[in-house]
């Protein structure tokens, strides 16, 4: 556009001669309309009126008549409105300057440099594992992994983060499972789907031994205390699961810098406890633990359930501080469906009450 400035500035001084302002000066009269159908760029005249001693009016339309035929192409059409003269940039013009443009800077075409020495973590796909790569997750993982390239093409340096949901009541839930009615070579034939099989199971059975929900949770909470068989067989559940989601994203050309997930932040979810009791964030509640947001317009950030055992905020908010520590983003993005806006919400909130300036840094 400011090559398109200074060729009718060249030309406005050609018809005005000696009366006309400096080109620095014309450059500044130029305005970019409101309305597309009032053209791509628009020269005020109510300036030129002082040393011209004519309306705004009258001078836009002798400029438009004076010009007429002497615009190379650049412009398809000049009119005269309400002291304005606005020009309408030829299709032509647009065509050839892209195309030019594309021709010389070849696979640079477009890049932008706002993100030049900037870090964003971008926390994308994160399927659940004893899972399926389903719909949902393809959806959430080609949005994050195309932000991914494209903050990467505008000077972001970009870690990529599969946030694995490897750890919460789930996973106690499929321990039952597989040593009630799985085994070895069932789930080493069958894979995922195997152990989804069994998982689903479970929820039946439950139905008629509402005991087999206890006995997850105090699966879980073995593994939360470090339970050695608990934690080979979640281990054990992962590996199976990741070398048939490593398929899907080879296919895809997908990569990550990181594939910690929730479990890997196990040893860091009591410093996290630790900080909200110290800090008088922590109410209890029925013999759960929550961060109450009531002044904030939204529910409480459950904390710790009455078990004592953790949950996905806990998590998310040792993540954040955990990755702030590791990268020192400048942005972190987090990609998932829109309908958990409400938890993203809740630990955005509860770590900004925390006193963490870079709270302000945290994207759903």
């Amino acid at each position: 556009m400011q090559t398109l400035k200074k060729f009718i500035c060249e030309k406005i001084i050609g018809v005005l001669g000696e009366i006309s302002p400096s080109a620095a000066e014309l450059e500044t009269y130029f305005e970019y309309p409101p309305n597309p159908e009032m053209g791509d760029l628009a020269l005020a005249c109510f300036k030129l009126s002082k040393t011209m001693r004519k309306a705004p009016a009258v001078i836009a339309t002798g400029l438009a008549e004076a010009l007429q035929g002497k615009t190379d192409g650049y412009f398809d059409d000049m009119q005269a409105v309400s002291g304005y003269l606005n020009f309408f940039i030829a299709d032509s013009y647009r065509v050839n300057v892209v195309l030019t443009s594309i021709l010389n800077h070849g696979d640079e075409y477009g890049r932008g440099h706002e993100g030049d020495g900037k870090t964003m973590c971008i926390d994308f796909s994160s399927p659940n594992i004893a899972k399926p790569f389903h719909i949902g997750h393809l959806g959430t993982t080609a949005i994050g992994h195309s932000l991914r390239r494209i903050y990467a093409f505008s000077g972001y340096h970009c870690v990529g983060i599969n946030h694995l949901g490897d750890w919460g009541t789930q996973f106690g839930r499929l321990i039952v499972a597989y040593k009630g009615w799985g085994s070895k070579e069932d789930v080493e034939l069958g894979g995922v789907a195997e152990l989804s099989r069994i998982y689903k199971e479970f929820y039946i059975k439950a139905e008629e031994d509402p005991s087999l929900h206890d006995q997850a949770k105090a699966w879980f909470t073995a593994m939360e205390n470090g339970n050695r068989e608990a934690l080979e067989l979640g281990n054990w559940f992962k590996e199976i699961s990741l070398s048939e989601f490593k398929k899907t994203y080879d296919l895809l050309g997908i990569e990550f810098e990181s594939w910690a997930g929730e479990s890997f932040y196990n040893d860091q979810m009591q410093a996290v406890v630790d900080e909200l009791t110290e800090k008088r964030l922590l109410e209890k509640s029925d013999g759960a633990m929550l961060v109450n947001l009531e002044e904030d317009g939204m529910p409480p950030c459950l904390i710790l359930k009455n078990d004592g055992s953790t949950l996905y905020a806990t998590r998310d908010i040792a993540a954040a501080i955990y990755r702030y520590h590791t990268y020192g983003f400048d942005t972190s993005l987090y990609v998932t469906d829109a309908g958990q806006s409400l938890h993203f919400a809740q630990f955005f909130k509860v770590i900004e009450k925390m006193g963490y300036p870079w709270a302000s840094r945290l994207r759903h």
